[in-house]
C-alpha cells in the first residue's frame, strides 16, 4: 500500500489545503485553471508542503493529459515519449520533480516544446530557482513560491485523512487525543507529508481495544513523529535565509530572535557557518563601536570549535548575546566599500610624487619622495600633507559614528585632523 501522504494527494485545485496566495479565489493559479489557459511554471518551496500535490491538482483540474517524471530518475527517452504524446494530442502537461536537476541535454530537448506550448511544464523544486535553474528554462516559466503550512491547516489535512474511507484511515475507528493532534500538526515543522505518515504509523501500530477502537495518545504521537522535521539542510536555500535572519537579528539588537536562529543553526550542526557569520558580524555590525567584541567572539568561536557540540552552544550563546547588546557601527565597513566603489568606477588618480617609492638609485632625480614630510619629525607625530591622489584629494570615505566610547574618541581625533588639513 502506498503511504497515506501519497494517497491523500488532492486531485483537484479545490482540494488543496493552504497556499491561498496562489490557489485561493481570484489568485493567479486559480485564475489560470478557471480560464483553462495554463502557463509553464516552477513551484518552489521546502519539502513536504505540497509542491507535487498542487502540480497534480492543477493538472487534474484541466482536460489536458498529464505525465509525471523526475529530473534525476528519468532520462531523455522518457521526455521524448512525453513529447511524442504532445505531438499526437496537441498538448501535454509535464509534472517534473527535482526540476533543478535537469542536465543540459534534457534542457535543450525541452526548450522548443516549452517555447511552442506543446508541453506545459510544472516543475517542483526545493532549490531557489533563481540560483539553481538554468536561465533558459527559467525565462520560459513563471515562478511561484509555496509556503510551509500553518498548524491549523495541517490539522485540516489530518482530519480529512482520518475521515476518508477510500484513500485515508476512515475504515478504522480512531480517536486522536487533542495533545497528540497538536503534536502531529505542530511538531512536523510545516511538513504535512511527515505529519500524515506519522499519523498512519500511529494508527497501524496501535492495538485496538475490545471495542475495536484505536486511541492515539501524545506519547504515541511523539514516538511516531520522532522529531520535528527541520525545514532546511546545510546546503539548502532555507539555510541561507536562517543565516541572514540570524545576522539581521543581531544587527537589530534582538537577543531572543538571534538565539532562536542560533538554535536552528545548532540543530543542523553547522558550526562552521555559525562561526564564520559571528566573526563577520563582529566586524561588520559592531566594528569600531566596541573593538573589544571581535577578539572575544574569536575566542568564543575557537572554544566552540575545540569542544564541539553539544557544549559548543554555550560559548556561542555568550557571543551572540554580547553582540546583540553591543553598540553598533558599520563605519569601517562602509568606508572601505566606498573606497572600493571609487576604484571600480575608475576614480583612482596617480599617487602623489612625494609619496612614491624613493628607495632606488635615480629616484631623487625623478623627484620621487623629495618633498615628503616625515611625520615623526614633527610635534605630535603629525604634519599637514596631501596623501590622496589629486582627483580625490577632498574625498572623505570614513563617516565616524558616536555609538560607543571608542569610536566617539576616534571621531573627535578624525574631525580635528580634518579641520587642520
Amino acid at each position: 500500500m502506498k503511504p497515506l501522504a501519497y494517497r491523500m494527494r488532492p486531485s483537484h485545485i479545490e482540494d488543496i489545503i493552504g497556499q491561498e496566495h496562489l490557489v485561493g479565489e481570484g489568485q493567479i493559479i486559480r485564475r489560470m485553471v478557471e480560464a483553462k489557459h495554463l502557463f509553464s511554471m516552477i513551484l518552489y518551496g521546502p519539502p513536504g508542503i505540497g509542491k507535487t500535490s498542487i502540480a497534480t491538482a492543477i493538472a487534474g483540474s484541466t482536460s489536458i493529459a498529464f505525465r509525471t517524471l523526475n529530473a534525476v530518475i528519468h532520462n531523455k527517452k522518457d521526455m521524448e515519449a512525453v513529447a511524442a504524446e504532445a505531438k499526437m494530442s496537441g498538448q501535454v502537461i509535464l509534472i517534473l520533480d527535482e526540476v533543478h536537476r535537469l542536465d543540459k541535454g534534457k534542457q535543450d530537448f525541452l526548450l522548443p516544446y516549452l517555447e511552442n506550448g506543446m508541453i506545459i511544464l510544472i516543475g517542483a523544486t526545493t532549490a531557489n530557482p533563481y540560483h539553481a535553474i538554468n536561465p533558459a528554462i527559467r525565462s520560459r516559466t513563471q515562478i511561484f513560491e509555496l509556503k510551509p503550512l500553518e498548524t491549523e491547516q495541517i490539522k485540516v489535512a489530518l482530519t480529512k485523512a482520518l475521515q476518508d474511507e477510500h484513500r485515508g484511515l476512515g475504515g478504522y475507528s480512531v480517536t486522536v487525543d487533542e495533545e497528540a493532534m497538536n503534536h502531529f500538526a505542530g511538531g512536523c515543522g510545516g511538513d504535512v507529508r511527515s505529519a500524515l505518515n506519522a499519523l498512519e504509523l500511529a494508527v497501524l501500530s496501535t492495538k485496538a481495544d475490545d471495542t475495536g477502537s484505536i486511541f492515539i495518545t501524545l506519547a504515541t504521537a511523539e514516538e511516531c513523529l520522532q522529531k520535528k522535521s527541520f525545514l532546511h539542510d546545510k546546503n539548502g536555500d532555507a539555510h541561507y535565509d536562517v543565516l541572514s535572519a540570524f545576522q539581521k537579528s543581531i544587527r537589530g539588537s534582538d537577543v531572543d530572535a538571534a538565539l532562536h536562529y542560533l538554535a536552528r543553526l545548532i540543530e543542523v550542526g553547522d558550526l562552521e557557518s555559525i562561526s564564520r557569520r559571528l566573526l563577520v558580524i563582529a566586524y561588520e555590525d559592531i566594528g569600531l563601536a566596541s573593538p573589544q567584541a571581535p577578539p572575544r567572539v574569536l575566542s568564543a568561536v575557537q572554544t566552540a570549535e575545540r569542544i564541539g557540540f553539544p557544549e559548543a552552544r554555550i560559548p556561542l550563546a555568550n557571543a551572540v548575546i554580547e553582540l546583540c547588546l553591543s553598540p553598533k557601527s558599520n563605519s569601517a565597513y562602509t568606508a572601505v566599500d566606498a573606497a572600493l566603489h571609487d576604484i571600480h568606477t575608475g576614480k583612482i588618480g596617480e599617487v602623489p610624487v612625494h609619496l612614491k617609492d624613493a628607495h632606488y638609485k635615480g629616484a631623487t632625480a625623478l623627484g620621487r619622495g623629495v618633498d615628503y614630510l616625515y611625520p615623526h619629525d614633527y610635534e605630535n607625530g603629525w604634519v599637514k600633507q596631501q596623501y590622496l591622489p589629486d582627483p580625490l584629494k577632498h574625498k572623505q570615505y570614513y563617516e565616524p559614528k558616536q555609538t560607543g566610547k571608542f569610536e566617539g574618541a576616534l571621531k573627535q581625533v578624525y574631525e580635528n585632523l580634518k579641520r587642520q588639513k
